[in-house]
């Protein structure tokens, strides 16, 4: 159960922490907040060990961890459930994790027997360890939140990659759902840029394997945008790309979220008939390994909803707001 508030009606001072996930969104976010970095120890023993030490007094104050779990997963789950560990320790007073991009997304159910849900149990582990709240950003699936017997504040990356299409010549566009999965993120953009989706109908017969099977819509002659959540190996948005230009279309560009970018996917991209790729700083991402690669922040979004958590104010009042991306 989240902990009781201070005598006047708040939390307590807040406090940004950052573990060594993705240090530079956390200095964003706290430059875009006025709120300076605690200093924290987040190292490694020999035998591999993470140890933590927070350097400041975090009694009784509203603490947010800013630790994506992103590659290594494993690492960073661990330094984000050792953090949490050691401010519920020290007293702090409420604890929130901001995790902008939730590593184990995508085991949320069983689709054969004998499997596990890993996602619910990397849930169950961070509401264990003593996190109040969570806030994080696009879901591999909504329900995920469901898994958390704490609040969760789920915010969308569509509208800044939305944001920036925006400024470009909408008339030949239309937006592209990878999957049947992603149709309702496809409808979302299509919606908000005033433009027709189509469908790539794919199946995925092993985990990172697809193999496209249709297009559905008519993409001859328009500029193929490409949505998806996150892009890990890259396989299945670039065998996308190479059907939408069989198909006809005579630009794709893709956008996404989460930049994985794991395994062959730089190498894949780069021989992928895609003019532009849009992804967010979620998760570290060297921009210069892919000269077609735009990598927009995310920082004033979470500073944003980090301060509106702190001061109780709505956060779902954010998708009205002016959150404009900015490039690197």
């Amino acid at each position: 159960m989240p902990n009781d508030r201070c005598g006047d009606g708040s939390y307590g001072k807040m406090k940004l922490l950052a573990g060594n996930a993705n240090p530079n969104l956390a200095q964003a976010i706290s430059e875009y907040t006025g709120i300076p970095l605690s200093p924290m120890v987040v190292e490694h023993f020999s035998d591999g060990e993470t140890r933590v030490m927070i350097d400041d007094n975090v009694r009784g104050t509203d603490a947010f961890i800013i630790q994506p779990t992103s590659p290594p997963v494993n690492e960073t789950l661990m330094e984000l459930l050792i953090i949490i560990d050691a401010l519920k320790r020290a007293s702090a007073r409420r604890i929130t994790a901001v995790i902008p991009y939730y590593g184990y997304g995508r085991q949320d159910r069983k689709t054969r027997g004998r499997e596990p849900i890993t996602s619910k149990l990397v849930a169950d582990l961070i509401t264990k360890a003593g996190a109040d709240r969570v806030l994080t950003i696009d879901l591999h699936a909504g329900q995920i939140q469901g898994f958390f017997d704490i609040p969760v504040d789920h915010l969308a990356g569509t509208p800044i990659l939305c944001k920036y299409f925006r400024t470009l010549d909408r008339e030949d566009l239309i937006v592209v759902s990878p999957d049947a999965g992603g149709v309702p993120r496809a409808r979302g953009m299509a919606h908000h840029l005033g433009v027709n989706i189509a469908i790539v109908d794919k199946q995925r017969p092993t985990h990172n394997v697809s193999h496209v099977m249709n297009i559905i819509g008519d993409v001859e002659g328009k500029i193929a945008l490409l949505i998806d959540e996150m892009i890990d190996t890259a396989g299945t948005i670039c065998r996308a790309a190479a059907a939408l230009k069989d198909a006809g279309a005579r630009e794709v560009r893709a956008a996404a979220t989460h930049p994985v970018l794991s395994g062959s996917a730089v190498q894949r991209l780069s021989e992928a008939p895609i003019t532009e790729l849009i992804v967010t700083d979620t998760i570290p991402t060297d921009a210069e390994a892919l000269p077609s690669m735009k990598v927009l922040s995310v920082a004033p979004l979470l500073g944003e909803a980090i301060m509106r958590i702190h001061s109780d104010r709505s956060v779902s009042a954010l998708f009205g707001e002016d959150t404009s991306p900015t490039a690197r």
